[in-house]
């Protein structure tokens, strides 16, 4: 053999050589590649994992867990509503509401006096629905708490005057003051006959947490835009921008007629 030949198979050799030392080092970053790809994984999964325990010890309203216990009186579906005014009424109002909300104290204050006049003329049944979406959107818990207290004041025979009193006092939005209950239990005060030892009791202990929840729930599953809610015998009347005080009590007399 010449040693043109052998010179020749000598460079093919070697650069044999240096192609599977090139795919040996492909092949070794590959893999380390693959082992990093699956360390991510599983530390993302970790990650993951972690929010989902970070997130379980977050206040989701877990004081709401336990038995649905319906304040004395409650109606309608899954006795969420709260009744007040005759049964033999012949126009129903209904309102969602929700204690810490500054619009539905506004449109307390407007028109209170005229539903307790309809109310009380036997003209009027007004079916109240409490929802604490203000907790959701600015944190903490004093929708509910309030709430829950609204609804042992019902169990006591007097919710309509605790009602007015949350809103008459009710702290700025921002203010989370009722989900104090020594809060509450101080302006139970204000209503004659309603600072009981069961009333506080029934504070205190969140008798009706499950159900303020329950009624939450069906709010936020009612297509509704917001608190407060107001529906004139399936009509409503909250957003209708020509809509007073004076109209809504012509209203409903006229449906009275």
């Amino acid at each position: 053999m010449s040693e043109k030949n052998r010179e020749g198979r000598r460079t093919a050799r070697q650069k044999l050589a240096a192609e599977r030392e090139k795919q040996k080092s492909r092949d070794k970053r590959r893999r380390a590649l693959i082992v990093g790809a699956s360390v991510v994984g599983v530390l993302g999964l970790a990650a993951v994992i972690g929010v989902i325990a970070a997130n379980a010890g977050k206040d989701d309203g877990s004081e709401s867990s336990g038995p649905v216990v319906a304040p004395s009186g409650a109606q309608g579906k899954d006795s969420l509503a709260i009744p007040v005014g005759q049964e033999s009424a012949k126009s129903t109002l209904v309102i969602w509401e929700d204690f810490r909300c500054p619009a539905c104290k506004a449109f307390e204050l407007a028109y209170r006096d005229t539903i307790h006049e309809l109310t009380d003329a036997g003209q009027l049944k007004v079916e109240y629905h409490l929802a604490t979406i203000i907790d959701g959107n600015m944190g903490g818990t004093g929708s509910r708490k309030a709430a829950n207290a609204a609804a042992c004041a019902q169990d006591a025979g007097k919710f309509p005057a605790y009602h007015d009193v949350l809103f008459t006092d009710q702290p700025a939005e921002t203010d989370d003051a009722y989900a104090d209950e020594d809060k509450l239990l101080d302006l139970a005060g204000k209503v004659d006959g309603l600072d009981t030892t069961a009333f506080q009791e029934c504070v205190k202990n969140g008798t009706h947490n499950s159900w303020v929840e329950k009624s939450n729930e069906a709010f936020r599953s009612g297509g509704f835009s917001g608190t407060p809610t107001v529906l004139l015998d399936g009509k409503n009347v909250y957003q209708d921008r020509s809509m007073t005080p004076a109209k809504l009590k012509q209203l409903v007399e006229d449906a009275n007629k």
